[in-house]
């Protein structure tokens, strides 16, 4: 995928950020020397981090260049750099490496984590937290209309840029040999909502840019108008004329051996 646009993401920074709380208020460590927030984005993530573990050196990782400006931009005193996360290595001991909501993206990440865990020193936290909504009718829908006419050529690759995550059984199989704790948890966020183009500018921060980037002009505005229309069936508006956006997100702890 190409570029990312942090004003985009952070029109629901509140929202993308509380999972984010959410796992650090769970990493079982009360000091750590340096940490690596890895699929950093506009820098959120890292001023929690920065903020629980005061004195730290903070490193932000990100492949996207304007995610990156922008964190630069919220947060200069804290150090950021531009890598691709499956090949991604520490360059200095750290203990913890923190990932929201960005290894869904891989779809070999459970290699990296046991590369990533390999790095830690003994005590070492690998925390990470992801989206696990590909069943949730927002994301089946973009792949329902993107396999319709006129859409289904363009958008073939689209159809696929994101796999189902394992069943937490199959990370915890392949973690646990490494460390001496893993917890593995799910969180339903039900957010609230405007209606169907608040949704639609949530997705297009994340899981609707690879549908809409391979297409033209009048193409996109003939997929969203599809979409909005069919998500305005798929959440209903509740009495106050709100609809609620349920958001399943898989949460991960893994404590180095």
């Amino acid at each position: 995928m190409s570029n990312w646009d942090p004003s985009i993401y952070l029109k629901y920074a509140d929202e993308r950020t509380r999972p984010a709380r959410d796992l650090l208020s769970q990493v079982p460590r009360a000091e750590v020397a340096r940490a690596y927030d890895l699929g950093c984005g506009p820098g959120n993530s890292t001023a929690l981090i920065a903020a629980r573990f005061p004195g730290a050196d903070i490193i932000g990782v990100d492949s996207s260049a304007e995610m990156l400006e922008e964190a630069r931009r919220a947060l200069p005193d804290v150090r950021f750099q531009r890598a691709d996360l499956a090949t991604w290595r520490p360059e200095f001991p750290a203990e913890l490496l923190f990932g929201n909501a960005v290894f869904q993206w891989l779809p070999d990440h459970l290699d990296v984590f046991e590369a990533l865990l390999a790095a830690l020193p003994a005590g070492g936290v690998l925390a990470v937290q992801m989206p696990d909504n590909l069943d949730e009718p927002s994301h089946v829908l973009m792949r329902e209309i993107a396999a319709e006419r006129p859409w289904a050529e363009k958008l073939a690759a689209a159809r696929v840029a994101r796999q189902p995550l394992p069943a937490p059984s199959v990370y915890y199989d392949r973690l646990a040999p490494l460390c001496r704790h893993v917890d593995i948890w799910h969180t339903i966020y039900n957010y609230r909502l405007a209606g169907a183009s608040a949704i639609i500018e949530w997705v297009k921060g994340s899981g609707l840019r690879p549908y809409l980037e391979p297409l033209g002009e009048t193409e996109r505005r003939a997929f969203l108008d599809t979409y909005r229309a069919r998500l305005a069936t798929a959440y209903p508006a509740r009495n106050d004329g709100r609809v609620l956006f349920p958001f399943p997100r898989l949460f991960l702890v893994a404590v180095r051996a």
